[in-house]
């Protein structure tokens, strides 16, 4: 029987010294796989973050002559239906998805411009999950020419800021 090479996945751990761990963890890393043949391991494209004050978020969105226009060219309908059902915190939920947006414009490498969209950045959170980015349009297309297969979002806020972390993945 032909010994197996290890990997990750396959190690028993209990039964091998820290040398033949280490020797495993950087053949994996070396070769590119994380769980053997076949495995891949993450490759990070990007990462971004960014931190907004809900206040200016607040007053953008209340003005009288350019609110509406400003909810309508930064966030999805969906979006806007969220933020608004959360009645007094509406305005750290929309805190929160603009610093999303920007996070994720950076960790594609880029800003707001003629391959990005905001309101092609969408933040959807299903009930009981976690907030995701979900890409439409040049938007989607300019990841996918980036390489990017996923995103991976954190976000947070109080009742002052709103914070996100976004890490693009291909």
């Amino acid at each position: 029987m032909a010994a197996r090479e290890p990997s990750l996945r396959n190690l028993d751990r209990s039964a091998l010294g820290t040398g033949a761990l280490k020797r495993a963890a950087a053949a994996a890393i070396l070769s590119g796989t994380g769980d053997g043949p076949g495995h891949r391991m993450a490759r990070i494209i990007g990462t971004g973050i960014d931190v907004i004050e809900v206040e200016r978020i607040e007053r953008a969105l209340m003005r009288a002559r350019t609110g509406a226009r400003f909810r309508a060219r930064l966030f999805t309908e969906r979006e806007v239906a969220y933020c608004e059902s959360r009645g007094v915190a509406r305005f750290q939920s929309y805190a929160a998805r603009f610093a999303a947006k920007e996070a994720a414009m950076k960790a594609m490498g880029t800003g707001w411009n003629r391959n990005v969209g905001w309101s092609e950045i969408e933040v959807v959170r299903e009930r009981g999950k976690a907030p995701t980015i979900m890409l439409h349009g040049k938007s989607a297309a300019f990841a996918a020419r980036r390489g990017i297969a996923v995103f991976h979002l954190s976000i947070t806020h109080t009742a002052r800021e709103a914070i996100a972390h976004v890490i693009a993945e291909g």
